[in-house]
């Protein structure tokens, strides 16, 4: 019969794809997210797949079994469990939809697979323990792990919680912590990542994509500024653009030698300003030096890129590239869910 995938929180269609490159026999019987413009770009990829703009608080047993849904995927909002935030975990209203189905899952008999994808910080959550005993009461088997995607050869960070479950029988590896590697590849960790930035690259980003002078002139000193030769970039986030720090890495063209010239010779005017130069040609000085960086930020293809994307992933007609920044940042990686598809549908060993 093959997989009977239900996706929740949808988004714009990660765990689609990572099913997808996880190489199984299925479909996705339907996507639910109340996002509408993350709908609007999973219909435009998926045309074919039945997304619901929907709460996902309005699911019951009843419409999941009419599904025949036989797999659950899911990436519950993150919001009560970050660092930025309040933390207030299933105090936070956007806990209410994974609150319901922790009570819905026990009775969905047709469920099988489960997984579960949030961020780093959600294993210490009651919310965390609630899902843990909802799984336990519909007699699933389920393992947790924290991943990150240079782990996978991917030169990106993005550490995340993860937790597979399923009735079909219990996993080939122990239980009882939160595996930090995949437990058939141990060494994954020590292996540097061969994959570099310049192979991410699209060639003639326009100069839309080029950082204001005026954030340079502010706020350069706290950019994580990647080279095409390095091989690691930070964790993307729905602020990327917005926010300057925290929120993903920028890129430039120039080897690492040259850009750190360019930052000694800044230091030397902001360490050195001669009194017979005036603010004004200070700061022009500052911001002709900081131009020959060429600092751009990731376009959103290249970003998707990193999110182990397809190349074929594309956005909807109408979707802005602020916009896609936000649903990429609360998307995942396509590859490290896919990978763990894989291990919770594996015959045990």
């Amino acid at each position: 019969m093959g997989f009977r995938v239900l996706e929740l929180f949808s988004g714009i269609g990660g765990m689609h794809y990572a099913f997808n490159y996880a190489g199984l026999e299925g479909t996705i019987v339907a996507a639910m997210d109340v996002n509408t413009v993350a709908n609007a770009v999973y219909s435009s990829n998926f045309p074919g797949t039945d997304v619901k703009t929907r709460n996902i608080q309005s699911l019951s047993e009843k419409e999941v079994r009419k599904l025949g849904a036989n797999m659950l995927l899911m990436s519950p909002p993150c919001q009560p469990h970050t660092r930025q935030g309040l933390q207030r975990d299933t105090e936070d209203k956007r806990s209410d939809a994974l609150t319901h189905l922790c009570t819905l899952i026990p009775q969905c008999e047709t469920l099988q697979y489960v997984l579960m994808e949030n961020v780093k910080g959600f294993e210490c959550s009651q919310a965390r323990n609630h899902f843990v005993e909802a799984l336990e009461t519909a007699g699933f088997f389920w393992r947790e792990f924290i991943l990150t995607p240079t782990q996978f050869n991917v030169p990106n960070t993005r550490h995340r919680y993860y937790c597979i479950a399923r009735k079909t029988a219990d996993f080939a590896f122990a239980g009882g912590k939160i595996w930090e590697e995949m437990p058939d590849r141990k060494a994954a960790a020590d292996q540097p990542v061969t994959v570099k930035i310049s192979d991410i690259i699209q060639d003639n980003v326009p100069c839309d994509f080029s950082v204001p002078d005026d954030v340079l002139a502010k706020r350069v000193m706290v950019m994580d500024i990647i080279h095409p030769t390095q091989n690691r970039s930070m964790c993307f986030t729905k602020g990327y653009t917005h926010y300057t720090e925290g929120t993903g890495s920028v890129f430039t063209p120039l080897p690492a030698e040259q850009s750190h010239r360019i930052f000694e010779l800044v230091k030397e005017i902001d360490n050195n300003n001669p009194v017979t130069s005036s603010p004004e040609d200070v700061r022009l000085q500052r911001s002709e030096l900081l131009r020959q960086l060429y600092l751009r930020y990731f376009t959103p293809r290249e970003v998707a890129r990193l999110m182990s994307f397809p190349e074929d992933f594309g956005n909807a007609p109408e979707t802005t590239n602020r916009q896609m920044y936000r649903l990429l940042g609360n998307s995942i990686n396509v590859k490290v869910v896919g990978e763990l598809i894989k291990l919770l549908t594996a015959t045990e060993q």
